[in-house]
C-alpha cells in the first residue's frame, strides 16, 4: 500500500509540475521574411561583380553585396566576410517584385 501511495503522489507531482516546467518551451511558426522599406518603382540593376578572395579565418562566410535603396536611387552595398553560424546558412539580400514595384528582402541566417 505504501508503494502504491508513493507512486500516486509521484504521478500527481509530475502532472502538476510537468506543465509548469514545459511552460518555458514555446514553439512558434517560422517567421515570414519581412520586406523592408518602400515599394521602389525602379528595378534594381544587375549585381556587380565582386572579388571574393580568401576567407580571413576558417568558418567565415561571404555575404555578397546587393543593391540597397537610398536617397531615391539604387546604391551598391559591397559584400564582406563574417563569422559563420554552425548549422545555419546565409540567405542574401534580394529584391522581390511586388505591388507594381520592388521591395527589399533583407539578408538573414536560416537553419
Amino acid at each position: 500500500m505504501k508503494m502504491a501511495r508513493g507512486l500516486r503522489l509521484g504521478l500527481a507531482a509530475a502532472l502538476l509540475v510537468g506543465p509548469v516546467a514545459l511552460s518555458g518551451c514555446v514553439v512558434t511558426a517560422r517567421p515570414a521574411v519581412v520586406y523592408e522599406g518602400p515599394v521602389v518603382r525602379l528595378a534594381p540593376p544587375p549585381p556587380q561583380v565582386e572579388v571574393v578572395g580568401v576567407a580571413p579565418a576558417p568558418g567565415y562566410v561571404w555575404m555578397g553585396g546587393y543593391w540597397g535603396w537610398e536617397g531615391g536611387r539604387h546604391v551598391w552595398v559591397g559584400g564582406h566576410w563574417a563569422p559563420g553560424r554552425p548549422g545555419w546558412h546565409w540567405v542574401p539580400h534580394h529584391w522581390v517584385a511586388t505591388g507594381g514595384g520592388w521591395r527589399m528582402a533583407p539578408g538573414h541566417w536560416e537553419r
